[in-house]
């Protein structure tokens, strides 16, 4: 089946809704979401969004913090344009309806985590994102120009070039995108979405590791379809390391914010001993990069599973108003945080790299834009500072959307006659699906193992042999049987592990978010630059 719109919209979150909200006001959208609408990174966000509110802060404080965490690699202008529309996208969230905590008198409450120098995390107690999901998913849905897809998924993008060789016919725009095939999840049919301008707001990919603070379906979806379709992807070896999960077996996912630590709480080995005055200046308020070191470093010394995290020296009171829903979930898993210490561990908690994208968005195929998680947009260089994500994905819809409202007029909308329906060929229902869940959990654990916090050369060749000999099983079982959303994903993170075990291994030196033993310096004068990569090789 076809599905025509103007612009065609992957992803639910923050990203995906904002930007359709937007270009909804002068075109038809389709959005395309691979579970619920609200099963998102954003719906799980617990801090808030950065951005200079107080007149206490000021954007050139706000720019330093982010290029100081970048470790080089944020590009200046685009900092400096994210950070300058701050305000005005917190306002848009709410005169959209959402609420955020007000301190008492008059302003925001605005919280402070590592990194940043000033007070600027605009938050809704501990649950900022389901907030911003519930506002931005009840404009959407009602909105007429907007159809939202749930349960259908990604499988591959439509782009000219395709066609053309297809047809046998060269023409001069070749690298520009149709749309994309998509799977119904529910009925097994993968329908033909075709649209003149595509978006990727897919997100992350934690699945790729075993540990993560990802929902299921940060499986890397985006970032490993424009790969296949020959877009640029870059700076996929700087993986950020949440540096507190809680450490419990039943808790799936489950993140303690870094705003304990900005509200004074501290880390602890399990003999009670504070340890992160050993390893920087700003000992708990120190860049996540640093934290997650360090706790490993605690972990492999001591041969502990954990270590703690404190916040029990703070008023009960303040500490179940200010992080209610932090404190009722560890009370389910049996922890009360007002009275002792919370068991934590690092998990893999988000992409740095992505879809290499210019100040508006686009990729380096016409017609298709990334925003948020999945994209590489300069912001973050070789390290995320605490809650600049969800300013990036409000910063870059707005963008995007812009020029979405310059270029459709121009834009010559693709149909049926171009583009055939997709074609299962010879494959057939497989009756060996214990090939997928076996590579599923082998990546993912040695992603973990190899490809993790702190990494060596030899690991990381380790890793690429096994990655090699995974892909070449996985791209056999494609062919043969019909797809799955359980496939796709499995392909999806096997791309994915891929171009972030190569662009680690062509990093020789260590910078941000990219420890490695054999060289553990930063080297400013042969990387002091992105990692790019496509299909047709280094850029």
């Amino acid at each position: 089946m076809y599905h025509l719109s103007h612009v065609l919209v992957l992803g639910s979150g923050l990203a995906g809704l904002s930007y359709a909200l937007k270009v909804a006001e002068f075109a038809t959208v389709n959005l395309v979401t691979k579970r619920e609408v609200t099963e998102t990174s954003t719906r799980m966000a617990q801090g808030g969004i950065a951005a200079v509110l107080s007149p206490e802060d000021k954007f050139e404080y706000h720019i330093q913090d982010t290029l100081t965490v970048g470790e080089g690699l944020s590009h200046p202008d685009i900092v400096e344009m994210v950070v300058a529309q701050g305000p005005e996208r917190i306002q848009e969230l709410v005169t959209l309806g959402a609420h955020f905590d007000i301190r008492a008198g008059n302003g925001f409450d605005l919280a402070r985590e590592g990194g940043h120098s000033h007070r600027r995390i605009i938050h809704a107690h501990d649950m900022t994102g389901a907030e911003v999901e519930r506002i931005l998913v009840e404009k959407a849905s009602a909105h007429p120009n907007i159809q939202i897809f749930e349960d259908h998924m990604g499988v591959d993008l439509i782009t000219r070039e395709k066609m053309v060789r297809r047809g046998g016919i060269v023409t001069n725009a070749e690298e520009s995108c149709l749309g994309a095939y998509v799977l119904n999840t529910k009925t097994g049919v993968v329908d033909t979405f075709l649209a003149a301008i595509t978006l990727l707001a897919t997100g992350g990919a934690g699945k790729v590791y075993l540990y993560t603070s990802n929902p299921d379906v940060s499986t890397g979806d985006g970032v490993a379809m424009a790969y296949r379709a020959g877009a640029w992807i870059g700076n996929m070896e700087f993986v950020q390391f949440h540096p507190t999960c809680l450490f419990h077996p039943a808790a799936k996912n489950f993140l303690i914010s870094e705003a304990l630590r900005g509200e004074g709480a501290i880390l602890k080995d399990r003999q009670g001993r504070a340890f992160m005055e050993r390893y920087h200046a700003l000992k708990d308020l120190a860049p996540r990069d640093v934290v997650a070191q360090a706790i490993d470093h605690e972990l492999k010394i001591s041969g502990a599973e954990c270590v703690y995290l404190d916040i029990s020296h703070k008023d009960a009171d303040f500490v179940r108003k200010r992080f209610p829903n932090i404190y009722q979930n560890c009370l389910e898993f049996g922890f009360d945080m007002t009275k002792e210490p919370l068991p934590v561990v690092p998990a893999a908690h988000y992409i740095c790299g992505g879809v290499v994208t210019d100040a508006s968005g686009r990729t380096t195929h016409d017609n298709l834009f990334a925003v948020g998680e999945v994209s590489m947009t300069g912001l973050h260089g070789a390290n995320r500072l605490a809650s600049n994500s969800l300013l990036e994905a409000l910063a870059f819809s707005h963008q995007a959307a812009l020029a979405a409202k310059e270029i459709l007029p121009r834009l010559r909308e693709p149909n049926e006659s171009l583009v055939p329906e997709w074609n299962p060929g010879g494959a057939t229902d497989s009756d060996d699906a214990v090939v997928v869940s076996h590579n599923w959990d082998e990546i993912r654990r040695m992603m973990w193992n190899y490809v993790g916090i702190v990494r060596t050369d030899r690991r990381l060749h380790r890793a690429q042999h096994r990655i090699d000999l995974i892909q070449q099983e996985i791209n056999e079982y494609y062919w043969n049987f019909l797809i799955t959303s359980d496939l796709l994903e499995l392909r999806n993170i096997a791309t994915v592990a891929e171009l972030i075990i190569r662009m680690a291994l062509n990093r020789k030196e260590s910078r941000g978010l990219h420890y490695n033993q054999d060289y553990p310096q930063r080297d400013d004068v042969n990387f002091k630059r992105d990692t790019l990569l496509s299909s047709g090789g280094w850029h």
